[in-house]
């Protein structure tokens, strides 16, 4: 909450809070957030779409506005991840009509309609918000989806109101990320220019260029063992995929498995997929993530100096 007050001290445009395996959930921090600032936009970076209602969704985002305000929250919604996902009983095939049907329905409820629906996965007969107390017009909650494959870009261009692009990618994979958000929105009767797309970013910034680069190769080992979808799209090999998956042991991973498959990941690896080292080469490589498509990069801190990496961002960097 104090970081939060700072970065609006600051500047800062917007806060997203990631709802990351079984650690955190992100609506309660949201709150938190938003009672203790004034205007800096909070969104959902992400939640997922299949262990809350769709209704669920509608009303958390409709209580989250009244506690901040109009034009502030933001409702970030993704597709999840497996073994995750499995290991608590949740099948994720047809995540693509899943999350279509998500969107649909949760702007819907957001403008406040009346809506029924017959889906493959929402099923919802006369259903509306019940506002008792208080403003009952229409929310203003925009709906991004929290996409990395390709296909879901595409659905994302199509129906929702922005993209919140992906971090542990490359610049390179952007370009190609763009393209399938274009032919989406294209097919929506719609241009790139009308989808928002904020991107998270890992920063790791430090003074010492070699403890930023270590703080980044433990979470990229972690991902590329848990999630290597992620990996598999910014074009890391399959080779190097599969030998830091050995030796992690798959999820969840303990911070030994952790420390051995460090060892795998060089340098060039981690500079490809974060912005890490001193906060020179943290804001340059951040541009590049800027000139690649991302509107508004949403800064991941690692390391032991959160405003740090605030005041270098908001002092000079645009």
């Amino acid at each position: 909450m104090e970081i939060a007050q700072y970065a609006e001290e600051q500047n800062f445009d917007e806060i997203w809070q990631a709802e990351s395996r079984l650690a955190r959930d992100a609506v309660t921090p949201m709150a938190a957030y938003a009672a203790v600032t004034d205007e800096i936009k909070i969104g959902s970076g992400v939640i997922n779409n299949w262990t809350r209602n769709t209704a669920l969704i509608a009303q958390t985002m409709s209580t989250l506005e009244e506690l901040a305000g109009p034009d502030r929250i933001m409702c970030g919604v993704g597709a999840w991840w497996d073994p995750l996902a499995e290991k608590v009983g949740i099948d994720r095939s047809g995540a693509l009509r899943a999350m279509r049907e998500c969107v649909e329905v949760t702007q819907d409820l957001l403008d406040m309609e009346n809506v029924t629906y017959d889906g493959e996965f929402v099923d919802m007969r006369d259903v509306e918000l019940d506002i008792v107390h208080g403003d009952s017009g229409p929310r203003t909650v925009p709906v991004y989806v929290g996409g990395t494959g390709f296909k879901m870009l595409e659905l994302t261009g199509h129906f929702a109101d922005g993209a919140l692009m992906n971090y542990l990618v490359s610049p390179e994979y952007n370009e190609k990320a763009l393209d399938a958000l274009e032919t989406g929105a294209e097919r929506g009767g719609r241009s790139l220019d009308d989808i928002d797309r904020p991107q998270l970013v890992v920063c790791s910034m430090d003074h010492d260029e070699d403890k930023a680069l270590d703080n980044a190769r433990e979470l990229i080992t972690q991902y590329l063992g848990q999630q290597p979808h992620i990996m598999q799209a910014s074009g890391v090999s399959q080779d190097l995929i599969d030998e830091v998956g050995d030796a992690i042991g798959g999820w969840p991973a303990d911070e030994e498995d952790i420390q051995k498959g460090m060892e795998y990941i060089p340098d060039d690896v981690v500079r490809k997929l974060s912005a890490s080292g001193t906060p020179e080469q943290c804001r340059e490589k951040v541009r590049q993530y800027t000139e690649s498509g991302c509107q508004c990069p949403v800064l991941y801190p690692l390391g032991d100096d959160v405003k740090l990496m605030i005041d270098e961002f908001a002092d000079g960097y645009r």
